[in-house]
């Protein structure tokens, strides 16, 4: 493939690598290639319809749009409407259903009575006190301080063995924040200003976002297998993994991965929500996916559903990584690699991957919009080289 008409090169297309063809096509004129190895685009916030059921699917597990940034949503709504969809989540532990996060409902429901939320902060407070915990050493002592020993055994210690494979003890306090406890009958997952789900689906965002004249989509095409086709300088944004691209040459970060197991179940409805948790060990996935909730303002009469049930553990070479396990070590190897991009002043690391950490949806389009304005942008009108 001939690159030498293009202006720019953009590996990946999720939300960060969209975002940033689409405003270097629309706003700037660039002529833009967007490479991707997998045969469709949109990263792992793809969606398409499943044909046996008509349900539309999220390949790589569920996503929520949801965000605080007026920016970041005034953009996204360029390319779609949303449903006024609020997101909750419930949990299963010793054969009972709980909402999630931890919140008055859930206290009052596991303690078996009525707690004003004066109560449930005296109780949370007391179960907390009587752990004398210090300064946390691992995240089992982390949780127990901010939820008490009773909450953290019941929703939290079993689905952290799942997700990390690994006991709590074992685990560095870092892995979490503060856990999130409400004191009212608030059950939305997000509290955040905007929420809702796309009523095209996601896979209809990218397709707006990406079908201008400018954009040319390069599917099925792994940027390693042509890299040496890119003429040198020609800008680059890369949003694949920062160890893949130097070859591994310090090693490997560690991420961690999910298996999805998928059943079309013959029955219309097969739990009654979009995800349901499992927070016991006896359980060996952490949650199962069912899609249909996601969209209720779509007419369903079909007579079966589609599913998905997720299992986390270590990834290898060849999986899709998902959660940056970021320890120590992973981090020091990040910042090894970073200093090798110094080197390289016209490409930029972006994504999940490019920069080793965790980007919800709405994350990657706020950062890939000040990446345009503070890099790509500059680069085209005042000649300035990209930089990291």
């Amino acid at each position: 493939m001939n690159f030498d008409g293009f202006d720019l090169i953009v590996v990946g297309s999720g939300f960060f690598g969209a975002t940033i063809a689409e405003r270097a096509a629309r706003e700037l004129g660039l002529t833009v290639a967007v490479l991707d190895k997998r045969t469709h685009f949109g990263g792992n916030s793809y969606s398409e319809i499943n044909t046996e059921t008509g349900i539309e699917v999220h390949p790589y597990g569920t996503h929520i749009f949801h965000t605080n940034s007026e920016e970041v949503w005034t953009y996204i709504n360029r390319f779609t409407q949303f449903s006024e969809y609020r997101h909750r989540v419930l949990t299963v532990h010793g054969n009972r259903v709980f909402s999630m996060p931890i919140n008055l409902g859930t206290i009052c429901s596991f303690f078996g009575r009525h707690f004003t939320p004066d109560e449930a902060r005296a109780l949370v407070a007391q179960e907390m006190a009587a752990e004398a915990i210090g300064e946390p050493t691992n995240l089992e002592e982390k949780a127990v301080k901010s939820i008490g020993r009773s909450l953290y055994n019941a929703f939290i210690r079993g689905y952290t063995m799942k997700q990390w494979q690994t006991d709590p003890r074992q685990l560095p306090a870092s892995i979490i924040g503060r856990l999130p406890v409400r004191f009212t009958f608030d059950d939305r997952y997000f509290a955040d200003r905007f929420e809702g789900m796309p009523l095209g689906g996601y896979g209809a965002i990218f397709r707006t976002m990406l079908n201008q004249p400018k954009i040319q989509m390069c599917l099925g095409v792994d940027f390693f297998d042509i890299r040496d086709q890119i003429p040198a300088g020609k800008p680059i944004i890369y949003t694949g993994a920062i160890d893949r691209y130097y070859d591994y040459q310090f090693g490997e970060l560690g991420w961690r991965t999910v298996d999805l197991e998928w059943e079309v179940a013959q029955t219309p409805d097969f739990q009654g929500t979009s995800v349901m948790n499992y927070a016991d060990m006896d359980v060996p996935f952490t949650r199962i996916h069912e899609f249909r909730h996601l969209h209720p303002e779509r007419p369903f009469d079909g007579d079966k559903t589609i599913i998905a049930r997720e299992f986390s553990r270590f990834a290898g070479k060849g999986d899709e990584p998902y959660y940056p396990i970021a320890t120590p070590a992973d981090r020091d190897l990040y910042e090894r690699y970073v200093a090798l991009t110094e080197r390289e002043p016209n490409v930029i690391f972006g994504g999940r991957l490019g920069t080793y950490r965790y980007l919800d949806m709405h994350q990657a389009i706020g950062a890939a919009l000040k990446c345009y304005d503070t890099q790509v942008v500059p680069l085209v009108t005042a000649g300035k080289p990209l930089r990291v």
